[in-house]
């Protein structure tokens, strides 16, 4: 009887591994098309705080992360598609944003590949990358 139980106690040793493994994590995919991080619903902004570049085809924004001088920063998906709404509001109102926020592949291998010192400057800043869906002047008008 002794026997048996022992000659069972090992067959379930060797099976609770295969049994518990639940696999590997899901990294989000990173990027305009990966994984939506979270929503922006109109975040409020200064006009100025949204930086394009004289062509349209480049744009970002910072926002305040703590920690003494740390940004994390915003860079457009659809900067040509925004353009022509950002251009139609005053450069003295305020701005609503909406948009899809992802990671950005470029932090996301850079963060990944550091050393242990500079993994600590990546734990205060991010870059995302965000497919902006509304941008409009704000109902409070001009600052």
């Amino acid at each position: 009887m002794g026997y048996k139980i022992r000659k069972l106690l090992i067959v379930l040793i060797m099976l609770l591994p295969v049994v518990s493994y639940t696999g590997c994590k899901k990294q989000p995919k990173c990027g305009c098309n990966g994984d939506i991080l979270y929503t922006e619903t109109d975040q409020l902004f200064d006009h100025s705080s949204i930086v394009y570049n004289e062509t349209g085809t480049n744009a970002y924004f910072f926002v305040y992360s703590g920690g003494g001088v740390y940004y994390d920063t915003y860079y457009f998906c659809n900067p040509s598609e925004m353009f022509a709404q950002y251009k139609s509001i005053g450069s003295d109102e305020q701005v609503k944003l909406s948009g899809d926020v992802f990671w950005d592949c470029s932090f996301v291998s850079s963060a990944s590949s550091s050393s242990s010192s500079s993994s600590y400057y990546y734990s205060y800043y991010k870059v995302y990358n965000i497919k902006v869906t509304k941008i409009e002047s704000s109902l409070y008008g001009k600052k």
